[in-house]
């Protein structure tokens, strides 16, 4: 525990959000890569996916970070998506406009939290692995809001305003899905213990038909990698 302890004061903190999807796993392994100590934290946000979860917790332990958070918030108490409503079904093809499977404020609340723990740890830069390029639509995926989140950081903080400035890291934002995957396996991440289903069943497996297990699969495919993810049928 010293050398963790350690480690931690030599090296600069950060945290990273980490939902055990492929995409944050990889935007975890580039912050380890960058020389930072990683502080993960997840959200339980009422989620129908659950199984995030737990793969949250195994690419934590994978990948070495110093402390890993999972804090419950209930978004699902407000519904409007198909991944906190079980009344609303997850669409097996895409569709027009921002699909049902976005979450109202997900990004803007789940950067609120990792802002607060990051000002009490006394780090400035936070990681989260939203991408631009193959994506769903999500307008909190997009390199204006990641912008705005960061302004907004340093108005809205006591560090920010004495002057340490806070830096929103999005390392995957203009990467393609075969880009972020050959990253990931560069820097050694293993894809087999996350998950990007929407609707994965109770062993995990993923449905190979959502949106999110399309644009895996595709990426895997593109990137000439073999796919590792557990599905119950193939995309």
């Amino acid at each position: 525990m010293t050398q963790v302890r350690d480690r931690d004061q030599i090296m600069k903190k950060a945290v990273v959000l980490l939902s055990g999807g492929l995409d944050s796993a990889t935007a975890l392994a580039i912050a380890v890569d960058r020389g930072f100590a990683c502080h993960a934290l997840s959200i339980d946000y009422g989620q129908r996916h659950r199984s995030e979860l737990d793969a949250a917790l195994r690419v934590a332990g994978a990948l070495g970070v110093v402390e890993h958070r999972v804090i419950p918030i209930a978004l699902d108490m407000f519904g409007g998506s198909a991944l906190t409503d079980e009344n609303i079904p997850v669409p097996e093809q895409p569709g027009e406009g921002i699909p049902v499977t976005y979450v109202p404020a997900r990004n803007t609340v789940f950067l609120s939290l990792a802002l607060g723990w990051a000002e009490v740890l006394g780090a400035r830069d936070i990681f989260v692995g939203v991408n631009a390029v193959d994506y769903s639509g999500y307008p909190d995926c997009r390199p204006e809001f990641i912008s705005a989140f960061e302004q907004l950081a340093n108005l809205a903080t006591k560090a920010g305003v004495e002057g340490e400035q806070f830096r929103i890291h999005a390392p995957l934002i203009g990467m393609t899905k075969s880009q972020i995957i050959r990253e990931g396996v560069r820097l050694g991440v293993d894809y087999g213990l996350t998950i990007s289903c929407y609707k994965a069943d109770d062993l995990g497996r993923a449905c190979g038909v959502c949106d999110s297990c399309r644009l895996r699969a595709r990426g895997f495919g593109d990137a000439a990698i073999p796919d590792p993810t557990r599905y119950q049928r193939q995309a």
